[in-house]
């Protein structure tokens, strides 16, 4: 499914999941978010667009229409590794997709995701739950490129970490180290006009023809110049932000963003009195 086969963004039914690894874009409509998404495999030729790649998303609606959950993984290798590997995530998340608590689901992605695979093996994953009468944030990373999130009420970007000066305390909620890992959940609030971009490494490890890359730093500062007024927008400049910094150099991995703004219209954000009214989702 892609932008050009549909004229309305996909809306998800309570307890159902979506995604994959398939190449396509098309928009998405989750509770209190404006999803946007845009997967491009890399494929045997070096082309971008093709089907089966490494990375793999899914989103979830559930509790009645009030969670939303997206998850990102970029799994190191493709075919039956991807295929098993995808299967186990979208296991975990079927199982846990009522549950607003993450540690549960982390724990089990950490541990099985991967099993049977050669030691080599490794996957990173974000992992983000929304709360749409409140418009808190639960996310968890696992070593995955860290997303950029866009402030309305500042009108500035930044990379979204667990460090953030942003976090906040969710009360009966066990935060903080997970057994048996080194993961944590992270609380933030997201406010009308807020925009969240995830993505994977292929966007932050290009390289331009003099072979210098991108990093997060160089990400950032394009996010500085994005159109901020919807996520599909903002999804978009991005893709073609780093095809510019490329140049004539080819794309050498997978590419996938998860573009998602706080939906005025979905009632899922607090407002704010700073809020920059010409920059809405």
């Amino acid at each position: 499914m892609t932008a050009e086969q549909v004229d309305q963004p996909y809306t998800l039914a309570c307890l159902e999941l979506h995604g994959g690894n398939e190449a396509g874009a098309y928009a998405a409509d989750l509770p209190g978010l404006a999803a946007w998404i845009s997967c491009r495999p890399l494929g045997a030729s070096g082309a971008l667009g093709t089907s089966g790649g490494g990375d793999l998303y899914y989103l979830s609606a559930c509790s009645q229409g009030v969670i939303a959950r997206v998850a990102l993984a970029d799994v190191a290798g493709h075919g039956e590794i991807v295929s098993s590997a995808a299967v186990r995530l979208r296991d975990a998340l079927r199982e846990h997709v009522d549950h607003w608590d993450q540690s549960m689901l982390i724990r089990r992605l950490n541990e099985s995701i991967l099993k049977g695979a050669p030691d080599s093996r490794y996957a990173t994953a974000f992992l983000a739950s929304f709360y749409r009468e409140s418009g808190e944030l639960l996310f968890t990373n696992a070593g995955h490129p860290p997303p950029l999130w866009y402030r309305a009420a500042a009108r500035e970007w930044s990379l979204l970490v667990d460090s953030t000066p942003y976090s906040k305390e969710i009360m009966d909620l066990p935060l903080g180290m997970i057994a048996g890992t080194a993961y944590t959940q992270t609380a933030v609030q997201l406010e009308m006009g807020d925009l969240l971009l995830l993505y994977t490494d292929g966007l932050n490890e290009s390289c331009d023809d003099s072979g210098e890359q991108l990093g997060l730093d160089g990400l950032l500062s394009i996010a500085r110049g994005l159109p901020v007024e919807s996520s599909k927008a903002a999804g978009q400049a991005l893709l073609a932000a780093v095809e510019a910094f490329r140049g004539s150099a080819p794309a050498t991995d997978d590419e996938t963003v998860v573009a998602l703004a706080c939906d005025v219209g979905g009632r899922g954000c607090r407002a704010t009195n700073e809020l920059d009214t010409g920059a809405v989702a």
